[in-house]
């Protein structure tokens, strides 16, 4: 018979898989529960009563958080050369542009957010087989092409989050780290659901929101009442 871990224990005694718990709740258990050695992600699900199919149900989305996402993001602007020293001003890590669609085209990704113009949107169009599958193709409607690409670099180091629903009709987001207070990690979550909600197409029908869970990058799923948002 396979022994217990320590760890698995402590998660055993402060977490019930089959209970609902309150966001509230939720947020101080995804904390007991976490022992990783490093500063663990934690993660928001949200399923959802639509068809991703439909393009009229196609739920995206982009929020600012209140308390950031406790990493630093990498940014690159591909930006032309008269708005090169604001990205550089605003924190962008990499600025630049045919260089750095000659290095992507090469295979490059090594950043987390892409911001660029819609003036230089011709050149970046072609790297969208690269980056759309790594969901790191600038897009209007998360603000990541801008002529306000100094704002857009701000936002983003900021804390704000880019989603999307999957083809299973569910959005994943990371909301924070488990060194937050659990009062920052319910602050968090709660604008993430709260911007979801907004978004419900019209022509959705019966219950939209299916279900929440939250955890960490190794802790299991906490279920989580949509109505105590």
């Amino acid at each position: 018979m396979a022994r217990i871990s320590k760890n698995r224990k402590a998660v055993i005694a402060k977490y019930n898989p089959d209970k609902v718990y309150t966001l509230e709740e939720a947020s101080n258990v995804v904390k007991e529960i976490t022992f990783t050695k490093y500063d663990a992600s934690v993660d928001v699900d949200i399923k959802l009563g639509i068809d991703p199919k439909k393009s009229d149900q196609m739920v995206r989305g982009v929020v600012s958080l209140p308390h950031g996402l406790g990493k630093v993001v990498r940014v690159l602007v591909l930006c032309s050369p008269d708005k090169a020293q604001e990205a550089k001003d605003a924190g962008a890590e990499h600025v630049g542009l045919d260089e750095y669609i000659q290095k992507i085209e090469a295979g490059w990704t090594d950043v987390d957010v892409i911001i660029t113009m819609p003036t230089v949107m011709a050149k970046v169009g072609r790297l969208g087989k690269v980056l759309g599958p790594r969901g790191l193709m600038p897009n209007p409607k998360s603000g990541t092409v801008t002529l306000e690409v100094g704002k857009a670099v701000k936002d983003v180091k900021a804390g704000k989050v880019d989603f999307k629903i999957d083809k299973q009709g569910i959005i994943h987001a990371s909301i924070g780290k488990a060194s937050f207070s659990a009062d920052k990690i319910k602050d968090n979550a709660a604008e993430l659901i709260n911007a979801v909600v907004k978004l419900k197409p019209a022509s959705s029908k019966g219950t939209y929101l299916r279900s929440i869970s939250l955890s960490s990058t190794m802790s299991p799923g906490i279920k989580v009442d949509s109505s105590s948002i």
